[in-house]
C-alpha cells in the first residue's frame, strides 16, 4: 500500500518538474480512502497537483473528471474542492439551504476537513438534533461547530434567517438543495452573495425548457420512482436566473443533479461559462427525459 509520504515524494518528478493532477490521480487510486470517503490529506495533494497544473499552462481536467465523494451525496465533494483550489477563498465562508443532517450534503467536507465556518439549515427538527450533536463531537469541528438552524424557510423569511446567524455580504458558497423551490429561494436571497453556487437542477428538462414548479411557501416534492422529479427547475432556467444576478454555468455533476455557478467577477480565466446542453450529455439524463418526465410533465409548471 503506498503512504501519503510516499507520495508526497513524487509529486516532483526526478527532473524536478511538478507531476500533473492525472498522474497524481493515478496515484491517489492506490491510496486507502478512510471511511468517510477521501481523506483531507488526500485532498491537499490533489490541491498541490491542481495548482501546479494551473501554473505551468497545462490544460485542466473537467469538472466531471475531478468528482469525489466524502460527505457529498454524488461527486460534489470533489467538484467544490477543485474549483476553491484554483480560485481560492475569501473567509472560508459557506451557507447551505437543506442540509439534511449535514452527514451528507456539499459544505460539510469543507467545514470539517478544511476549516470552513458554515450556516447550515433544514426544516425538519431531528435532522437539526443529528447534525449538531455530529458537529459537536467530529475532531475537526467541536471546538467551534457550524451553526445548525432548524427553519422552513421561504422567499418572505430567508434574507433575515441568514443575516441573523451573521452572515452577510460576500461568502464564498451557497449550496441550494431543496428538492422544492429553489429556484425561487435563490431569486429572493440578497443578504449574501456568493462567489460560487451550486444548486440542485431538475434535469428531465433537458437543456431547452426553462421551467420551474410554481411557488409556494408550503412546497412539499413528489417522489417518483425514488426521484424527487416534481421539485425544483430545470438547468436553462437557473442559467438564466443566474445571469440576472450576475453569474455563469461552470459546469455540473455528472449525472445533472447539481450545476455549478461562479460570480462574473471570479475566475474567467480558469472557468469560463459553458451551455447547459455540454451539462447534460450523461445517458443518464436521456433515460430521465424518457422515463421520469412523462409522469409529471401534466403537473404545474411556471415557464420563466
Amino acid at each position: 500500500m503506498k503512504t501519503l509520504k510516499s507520495l508526497m515524494k513524487q509529486l516532483m518528478s526526478k527532473a524536478g518538474e511538478p507531476l500533473g493532477v492525472r498522474e497524481v490521480q493515478r496515484e491517489l487510486a492506490n491510496l486507502k480512502y478512510t471511511t468517510q470517503g477521501v481523506s483531507r490529506e488526500t485532498q491537499l495533494l490533489l490541491m498541490l497537483a491542481y495548482q501546479r497544473q494551473k501554473a505551468a499552462g497545462e490544460a485542466l481536467p473537467s469538472l466531471n473528471d475531478v468528482e469525489f465523494r466524502t460527505f457529498s451525496q454524488n461527486g460534489e465533494d470533489g467538484i467544490l474542492w477543485y474549483i476553491f483550489s484554483l480560485i481560492g477563498t475569501l473567509r472560508k465562508t459557506s451557507v447551505e439551504i437543506c442540509a439534511g443532517n449535514g452527514k451528507q450534503c456539499n459544505t460539510t467536507n469543507l467545514i470539517v476537513n478544511h476549516g470552513w465556518t458554515g450556516l447550515l439549515f433544514d426544516g425538519n427538527e431531528e435532522n437539526v438534533k443529528v447534525g449538531t450533536a455530529f458537529f459537536r463531537k467530529h475532531p475537526g469541528t467541536f471546538t467551534f461547530p457550524p451553526r445548525f438552524v432548524h427553519a422552513w424557510l421561504d422567499t418572505d423569511n430567508i434574507n433575515q434567517l441568514i443575516s441573523g446567524q451573521g452572515f452577510t455580504g460576500e461568502i464564498d458558497l451557497l449550496s441550494l438543495d431543496i428538492d422544492g423551490i429553489d429556484y425561487w429561494l435563490w431569486n429572493a436571497i440578497t443578504v449574501v452573495r456568493p462567489r460560487v453556487v451550486v444548486a440542485e437542477i431538475q434535469a428531465i428538462w433537458g437543456d431547452t425548457r426553462s421551467v420551474t414548479v410554481p411557488y409556494r411557501a408550503d412546497f412539499r416534492t413528489e417522489y417518483v420512482s425514488g426521484f424527487g422529479v416534481y421539485s425544483g427547475a430545470s438547468l436553462p432556467a437557473f442559467v438564466k436566473l443566474g445571469r440576472t444576478k450576475g453569474y455563469r454555468l461552470i459546469g455540473s455533476q455528472r449525472y445533472g443533479f447539481n450545476a455549478f455557478f461562479m460570480r462574473e467577477d471570479v475566475g474567467q480565466d480558469i472557468f469560463p461559462e459553458v451551455s447547459a446542453a455540454d451539462c447534460l450529455r450523461h445517458p443518464f439524463v436521456t433515460w430521465a427525459q424518457e422515463k421520469l418526465l412523462p409522469l409529471v410533465a401534466h403537473k404545474e409548471w411556471v415557464e420563466v
